[in-house]
């Protein structure tokens, strides 16, 4: 019988990773883009490292730092009850942290390609700059915004090397999508594993067209 629970664990992860994301990457992309500051090279060269380091490295330093019997992991679960290794919310704050700049890099860009002036303007009238933010600089970029989600959520969706050094295979708990892909090739359910892949790469179609399309202005009608 077909075990649906990979599928909602993977999208069950990709939706909390991708709210997080927004929550963080926003105001992550806001300042990069308006800081002038010395330390900037350095925070957008931690945030961009995901996209060339193999995901076992990112896997293999937070099983580091994490683990149950290191200080911070010890302490969290200690004092907050809550264990990162081969848990949910430790491959929330993995995911997190390797899609990161799917979703700060389209937000920096469309907010620095926005006139000074603009934001200088709302700065001007007494809008704070959390006011300008909200009020000024997202609604002009609402297509780079559209971008990191969606981006976000796909990446999320393809983890593999992360997740299985994190999460392991805990069925109902960790086993997402791409490790039962892998786990049922390895036992020959081929049939089981094509339900799983053509799964997500019908999602995986749907999600890449839907930023051809933003990016393309197709749906530009949409946000008047």
């Amino acid at each position: 019988m077909m075990d649906w629970g990979p599928l909602y664990l993977t999208l069950k992860l990709a939706l909390a990773t991708t709210f997080i994301l927004v929550l963080v990457g926003i105001p992550l992309g806001y300042w990069l883009s308006r800081t002038t500051s010395w330390v900037k090279p350095v925070i957008e060269t931690l945030v961009s490292m995901p996209l060339v380091l193999p995901p076992t490295v990112l896997g293999f330093y937070f099983l580091i730092v994490f683990g149950p019997e290191q200080f911070l992991g010890s302490w969290i679960d200690k004092w907050l009850g809550i264990r990162l290794v081969f848990s949910f919310p430790g491959l929330v704050l993995a995911s997190v942290i390797y899609s990161l700049p799917f979703m700060v890099q389209p937000i920096h860009s469309g907010l620095s390609s926005l006139p000074n002036s603009l934001l200088e303007a709302s700065l001007l009238m007494g809008k704070s700059k959390w006011q300008t933010l909200i009020k000024v600089g997202l609604p002009n970029i609402k297509p780079a915004l559209l971008t990191g989600i969606i981006l976000s959520f796909a990446h999320t969706i393809g983890e593999f090397g992360v997740v299985l050094m994190i999460g392991g295979s805990i069925p109902d708990k960790t086993r997402v999508a791409s490790i039962a892909i892998y786990e049922e090739v390895e036992a020959l359910n081929y049939t089981t594993a094509h339900t799983y892949s053509l799964f997500l790469l019908v999602l995986a179609f749907i999600v890449l067209m839907s930023v051809y399309l933003i990016n393309g202005g197709y749906l530009k009608r949409f946000w008047r």
